[in-house]
């Protein structure tokens, strides 16, 4: 890739549009849920597993959970996205959208 083109990459990446939203894990074995919210929908998945992985993550429930059933136990499945463009109008919808799906699903926090 030439200088040219990778900048012209660089520049994409950083203007494309991210979207905010709804996520769920759950644990096939157990049937337990944790919803969570994300400003960026798109990388949160990676974001965790990652945590997960080297076993630092914050949610102690999901990482036992993890530990118990491995990787291949625990499914990620994004809820809604939110594509409000007012961080202030995204961040308030956001969590009203995340406290419904918690209610709906009986979820934990994730």
């Amino acid at each position: 890739m030439n200088p040219a083109d990778k900048r012209a990459a660089i520049a994409a990446y950083k203007e494309r549009k991210q979207s905010a939203g709804v996520f769920a894990i759950r644990c096939a074995a157990t049937g337990q849920v944790w919803v969570g919210s994300a400003p960026n929908i798109d990388t949160i998945r990676n974001r965790i597993w990652f945590s997960l992985r080297q076993r630092g993550t914050t949610l102690p429930q999901v990482q036992a959970a993890w530990d118990a059933h491995g990787e291949d136990g625990l499914t990620f499945e994004v809820l809604q996205r939110i594509d409000e463009e007012a961080a202030h109008i995204r961040r308030s919808l956001l969590k009203a959208r995340t406290d419904y799906w918690r209610e709906q699903l009986s979820a934990g926090v994730a």
